[in-house]
């Protein structure tokens, strides 16, 4: 049985599954984190993080399998003990937050996001991987929260200046291995139950899409702009997530 949402809500959750998508091909990579704040919009957060979850473990399966062969294992396995260390966290706290906290965490992390993909500092120097365990702290409890940990991510990724194929194939290993670790928490807590995982079946079509996609428009369309318009809408939407929570 399908959640009965608005078309509107189903029009959100259908874009923001494509959005994801693309951004687990390889373009654009990291502005999946506007799904769950897009979905916010018009569905419970926490419902939204359910629905979302088991998709992002179909997309890690594809884009994974697209991707294989090119990582550095060495990167994922700096990272996983934080980000194991996060998700922890993350669980622990999950349960004190209501609707309206989650909605207001939202809504500053996606400005936060903006804020990091407008200043960003350019890779002067190698960073060390000594900075892999806070990275990979941060990254377990924002990817927890909202599937948002491609900013913390990047602050130690992109200084380690690993080329464009590594970085992508790296990332995409490292995301699939904290999705994962989520999956056994979303089901204690409830945000994954027999209504979202119907809703998560039917969205899998456009999630494949959505790869397929990103694989195709890494070379043909460009890049700068649609980060621009993301960037945009990221903004839009943090804006009315704060308005919604505080009113």
């Amino acid at each position: 049985m399908l959640p009965e949402y608005s078309w509107l809500a189903w029009g959100l959750i259908i874009l923001s599954t494509y959005l994801t998508g693309i951004s687990k091909g390889g373009f654009a990579g990291g502005f999946g984190t506007l799904s769950v704040p897009l979905m916010a919009l018009a569905i419970d957060p926490i419902a939204a993080a359910g629905l979302l979850l088991p998709l992002l473990l179909v997309m890690d399966v594809l884009a994974v399998k697209a991707w294989w062969g090119h990582q550095d294992m060495a990167e994922v396995k700096r990272l996983i003990p934080g980000m194991a260390i996060g998700v922890v966290v993350a669980t622990l706290v999950a349960g004190s937050l209501d609707e309206d906290h989650v909605r207001l965490l939202l809504g500053v992390i996606s400005l936060l996001f903006v804020a990091y993909m407008i200043v960003k500092p350019a890779a002067s120097k190698p960073i060390a991987s000594f900075w892999a365990w806070p990275a990979g702290i941060a990254t377990g409890i924002t990817s927890f929260i909202a599937h948002a940990g491609a900013p913390p991510m990047n602050l130690y990724l992109v200084p380690r200046r690993l080329p464009k194929t590594t970085f992508i194939a790296t990332t995409t290993l490292v995301f699939a291995a904290v999705n994962t670790m989520k999956l056994p928490p979303y089901l204690w807590l409830g945000e994954i139950n027999l209504t979202s995982i119907w809703a998560s079946l039917a969205l899998v079509p456009v999630a494949w899409f959505g790869i397929r996609s990103g694989l195709w428009l890494q070379h043909r369309v460009n890049e700068r702009l649609f980060y621009r318009l993301v960037i945009l809408a990221m903004a839009v939407v943090g804006v009315q997530l704060i308005i919604k929570a505080l009113a």
